[in-house]
């Protein structure tokens, strides 16, 4: 992060740094967790995690999946009904929450804040 040396410490701390980050930024560290999250963790839980931070239901998942460039003949869903996509598409929802969320960076820090424990991990 610019002008900060070490990672913060805690949440409320991060939080802050990240809103003094330029959007470019964020929607990179967005895309990496995203990334980062499916290899470890798996699809499932970036996509449930995007639609709490971004405060949306699963019609406004393929809208923001759509929006931001995601191919919406490659959305599914899994055997228990869950909506998936493909993990190379996941960096699609950093654009389509700017597209299509009114209060996106807000929502995108949310992403990143909530997710602090696994950005501590990587």
């Amino acid at each position: 992060m610019s002008g900060v040396t070490g990672p913060a410490q805690e949440p409320v701390e991060y939080r802050k740094r990240l809103e003094e980050q330029p959007d470019d930024q964020l929607d990179t560290w967005a895309k990496e967790l995203m990334r980062d999250t499916s290899i470890r963790i798996g699809v499932r839980r970036v996509i449930r995690d995007v639609r709490a931070a971004a405060g949306i239901d699963e019609s406004g998942f393929e809208r923001v999946f759509a929006a931001g460039g995601g191919v919406p003949a490659t959305l599914g869903r899994t055997a228990d009904g869950e909506i998936m996509v493909p993990a190379i598409e996941l960096w699609c929802l950093v654009p389509g929450i700017r597209a299509v969320v009114p209060d996106a960076r807000s929502r995108i820090i949310e992403y990143l804040v909530r997710n602090f424990d696994e950005i501590a991990y990587v």
